[in-house]
């Protein structure tokens, strides 16, 4: 299959930029992948829909061999998410200490780091930034202290006047630091993480379902061939569960339309499942592992300390579906191979910016490519099954592009194994 028509649903992590910002990215980082590959590009202007909780674009991608039309759904949430981060500083700090107390007293801290230590260091690191600046401001308090005790100040007064200097500038430094250290969104992060898998969120589970029904009736009347829901970061275990969720709606939903994939980017699976409340979210998990009508691809990075890497989000959660088992598919990406060496050295430390380094355009030319999957001719299920065509498609020469295409249609229903993968080699490849 040459894809002509691709719809893509896009799932926001708990990211309180939302539509205008991310539509600002993407557009640049089209352009950016435009000017790799030689291709030309065009995007339209968001559009509304459902009362704004979506927004929708299209685009055109031109090569000199083949055409494609993307529909592109933004699912937001940037409402919620800016309301959390408004509440009061101080409701914020208490109730997140108290959660990470608790994640530690039941061994949930314990299970992220055997899962993966880079992300229970990294859930750790706002309260370890809050305790540094606590410690700084009870210095600047205690020394306070002692000099109204100096000058004969009552102690009642001296010790009062020291806790009330405490907390004013603790609170001044966790708001004025905040653009650096992002002390309080983690924090919010965390909250919000608890209090959605213990069901405590319920206008997140009402437009969950809404998306759900979108998802539905979008494999109901596409023209598309294929259907790619992608989730980064938090929008992992979202997408997951309006999959699920569209599932129970239309079991036959990726049997009598396009083909459905599920695309999960820089996953945190584990904050949600491996609370004992979740029990819901991990039967969605075990539907999903062996749906037939549902491919489900999983991109992990070993760079990315706020994914879990090297994580099978099936077995993790103990679940055991035998031979019955068919997703997801776990891709290992490294963005050391999509970024020039002097640009990745630049901001390999920069966590966030390596986080989104999913959802961005590539430097170099690369079986996995973001703007690729949603704008190229390559379906995804073939496109992780059988990179090496992919990719010669993507930069080789009319002899190596007809070779691939002849491999890919050729291709079995699940595509090649990975044993498959480096049995042949293009007649010739040239960087476009």
């Amino acid at each position: 299959m040459r894809v002509q028509n691709r719809h893509i649903i896009y799932v926001q992590g708990y990211d309180p930029r939302g539509l205008a910002q991310y539509y600002r990215m993407f557009r640049t980082e089209l352009r950016k992948f435009g000017r790799l590959y030689d291709l030309a590009t065009t995007i339209s202007r968001p559009k509304g829909v459902s009362d704004a909780e979506i927004a929708s674009w299209s685009i055109e991608t031109k090569a000199s061999n083949w055409q494609t039309r993307t529909d592109y759904d933004f699912l937001r949430f940037e409402d919620f998410i800016q309301r959390d981060l408004a509440s009061p500083i101080w409701s914020t700090v208490f109730k997140a200490i108290w959660i990470y107390c608790r994640l530690i007293w039941r061994g949930t801290i314990v299970r992220f780091a055997r899962a993966n230590w880079r992300f229970a260091t990294f859930i750790t690191y706002p309260h370890l930034m809050l305790l540094l600046e606590a410690a700084c401001a009870a210095g600047i308090a205690f020394l306070f202290e002692k000099g109204l005790d100096a000058l004969g100040i009552p102690d009642l007064f001296s010790l009062l006047a020291a806790a009330a200097l405490f907390v004013a500038l603790l609170g001044t430094m966790l708001k004025y630091t905040e653009e650096r250290t992002y002390l309080l969104y983690l924090l919010c992060d965390t909250i919000w993480t608890w209090e959605f898998s213990h069901r405590g969120r319920p206008e997140w589970d009402q437009r969950i379902d809404r998306f759900a029904e979108h998802l539905a009736k979008v494999a109901r009347t596409s023209p598309a061939q294929e259907i790619v829901v992608v989730g980064h970061s938090s929008g992992s275990f979202l997408a997951t569960e309006i999959m699920a969720r569209a599932l129970k709606l239309d079991p036959e939903l990726g049997s009598h339309g396009p083909r459905i994939v599920l695309l999960t980017l820089g996953g945190n699976y584990p904050i949600v499942g491996y609370h004992a409340a979740a029990q819901d979210f991990r039967d969605h998990l075990r539907q999903l592992a062996v749906e037939p009508s549902v491919d489900w691809i999983d991109c992990q990075a070993r760079k990315d300390v706020m994914n879990f890497f090297n994580f099978d989000p099936i077995a993790a959660h103990g679940i055991d579906v035998g031979s019955a088992r068919r997703n997801p598919t776990i891709v290992p990406v490294r963005f050391r191979e999509i970024i020039d060496p002097e640009h990745y050295n630049v901001f390999r430390w920069q966590f966030f910016r390596v986080h989104f380094q999913f959802v961005m355009a590539n430097e170099r030319p690369h079986a996995y490519d973001f703007f690729m999957i949603v704008c190229g001719p390559v379906p995804l299920r073939e496109r992780v099954a059988m990179p090496v065509h992919a990719l010669a498609i993507a930069t080789g020469d009319p002899m190596a592009r007809e070779w691939a295409w002849r491999r890919l249609d050729g291709a079995s229903p699940r595509g090649s194994g990975a044993a498959e993968l480096g049995e042949a080699e293009p007649p010739a490849l040239s960087g476009s």
